[in-house]
């Protein structure tokens, strides 16, 4: 902490106008902070306060009323003054004793001059004393900045960040990254960092300018978090500022780490390829695991594969960047993650690190966190698909969740409908109509059940199709389905009708309905295909 940069008002008591002045009330309180000094005569001062100010006065407004003098010092209190200076003598020959009482209690300074001073020249020195330390502090921060500068260039561990804080503020500094453990510099007992870090938690849910925190963002979330802490003195503005900086540095130096780290998994890609493939024993993976560190409680693993549509000026950084956001949020979320760069998608291995069976509902947590991220946002007019395979219980299984994972991404592609299903385990009969649409001419599969509704719908704008997919979903019901389709029943009662009178009164019988919702899901997902094919058919006649 640098103290001497504080001015307070035992530094003040020094200067040489003050060589006679006395100290009759709150002893104690000498060590406040002094930020700017004030001459007052009035009674209501409320409006007057920012707080820190050091107050002169002669006493003028209330040398003959207690009452008054007791409800100055009562809003000097309450507004955080630094003290009271008064002039003895020329207005007022004594201080009451229930202000000195009061000022003893809230260990608030009033300071006394026996004889008439030159408040003008108080005030011109302790402003000099204020604006140069205020300048000494704007050059030790960038003092401060350039030298962390310049160690980053050199710097290994961002321990040495940390290091280099503390040589700064000589206050103790709390780091966590991620979901670690904290790290104490320098290292205190573990029953003193139980007593700070409780006082931590209370001190994030209230006020306690003991105790300062910073965030360390990286790719739009929490990488990792900074705090300073004195026990004796207030966090200033020139720590919040020095922290602030230090901040600053912990996030280049932590991408950078990222960004190095995730290169050298590039030189992987060869291995990681071979796993892709089913080419890899149990001992090979389990070997190669070993050597990154990583020791899975289980055997759980998934194949998220991410497809970048319409990057622009799509870059090998922009990529880079990419693998870091998934890798970070996924790793956050209790997963080893492994990936592989291939043209304009990339490949993820995901195995899961944690024991509880909910890895699809983290998963879901990630997707979701990595589509908020600042990254995703500030490439708003982009798109990137995102299809995980199977979950497989062995790593030797994983060729198999990557051909499924493809397999989804392939059915994304194809299908019309607003909402997206990342999860093969979710496709159900889509994975059928995909592999039918491989042998079966799905054109003419819907125009055998729906192709009265389509030509109506062309000819009138009747809208019927969209109202029988909704009856469906609706299981019959007339009301809700004319609610979400915002229109009236009548107007739903005519839909209807015309409906049966063109698939048949039977349209609703269970092998039938059933065979018309399958139709309905095939339009979901081959619309395009089926719009080109009835273009070709009205250009022909």
């Amino acid at each position: 902490m640098k103290e001497l940069l504080q001015l307070k008002v035992a530094d003040i008591l020094n200067r040489n106008h003050f060589d006679k002045a006395v100290v009759i009330a709150g002893v104690e309180g000498i060590k406040r902070i002094v930020k700017w000094v004030h001459v007052v005569e009035v009674t209501n001062i409320r409006n007057l306060l920012n707080g820190d100010e050091l107050i002169l006065s002669t006493g003028v407004t209330w040398k003959d009323d207690n009452e008054l003098f007791i409800s100055i010092i009562g809003q000097l209190i309450e507004h955080q003054a630094a003290g009271l200076c008064l002039e003895i003598g020329t207005y007022m020959s004594e201080i009451p004793e229930e202000v000195i009482a009061i000022a003893d209690e809230h260990h608030f300074p009033i300071i006394v001059f026996h004889k008439q001073v030159p408040f003008v020249e108080i005030t011109q020195d302790i402003h000099s004393l204020i604006i140069n330390r205020q300048y000494q502090k704007i050059t030790e921060l960038e003092n401060y900045s350039q030298s962390l500068n310049k160690q980053l260039l050199t710097i290994e561990s961002y321990e040495d960040i940390l290091q280099f804080i503390f040589s700064a503020l000589e206050v103790q500094i709390i780091f966590r990254l991620k979901a670690q453990e904290y790290e104490f510099i320098p290292e205190i007992s573990a029953l003193e960092q139980t007593s700070i870090l409780q006082e931590l938690e209370e001190a994030k849910l209230g006020e306690n300018d003991h105790f300062a925190f910073s965030p360390i963002n990286l790719f739009g979330t929490e990488y990792a978090e900074l705090t300073i802490y004195s026990r004796e003195i207030a966090i200033s503005e020139f720590d919040l500022l020095i922290l602030d900086r230090t901040s600053t540095a912990l996030a280049q130096h932590l991408l950078r780490d990222l960004y190095v780290e995730e290169k050298k998994r590039v030189e992987e890609f060869e291995w990681l390829h071979g796993w892709f493939a089913g080419e890899h024993s149990l001992d090979s993976i389990s070997e190669y695991l070993t050597d990154y560190g990583i020791k899975p409680n289980t055997a759980e693993a998934v194949v998220l594969l991410t497809k970048l549509l319409s990057f622009k000026e799509k870059s090998n950084q922009d990529v880079t960047y990419i693998k870091l956001l998934f890798r970070s949020v996924f790793e956050q979320h209790g997963f080893a993650v492994f990936s592989v760069e291939k043209r304009n998608e990339i490949i993820f291995i995901l195995l899961n690190q944690r024991s509880k069976k909910n890895m699809k509902d983290r998963m879901i947590k990630a997707i979701d966190e990595i589509k908020a991220s600042t990254f995703m946002r500030k490439k708003n007019s982009s798109k990137i698909l995102i299809a995980a395979g199977k979950f497989i219980n062995r790593l030797t299984d994983v060729h198999k969740s990557y051909q499924t994972a493809k397999e989804t991404l392939r059915i994304q592609q194809e299908m019309t409908k607003k909402e997206t299903y990342h999860f093969y385990e979710d496709l159900h009969l889509y994975r059928l109509i995909s592999q039918m649409s491989k042998h079966i001419d799905l054109q003419e599969l819907v125009s055998e059940y729906l192709q009265p509704l389509i030509d109506n719908d062309q000819k009138y704008n009747g809208k019927l199709l969209e109202t029988l997919k909704m009856y469906l979903e609706c299981n019959g019901s007339k009301q809700e389905t004319a609610n979400k389709l915002f229109i009236v029943r009548q107007t739903l009662y005519h839909r209807l009708q015309k409906i049966e009178n063109l698939l048949g009164k039977d349209f609703m019988e269970h092998e039938k309905r059933v065979a018309l919702e399958f139709m309905l899901l095939i339009t979901d997902y081959s619309t395009p295909a089926l719009l080109r094919q009835e273009q070709k058919v009205r250009v022909k006649e």
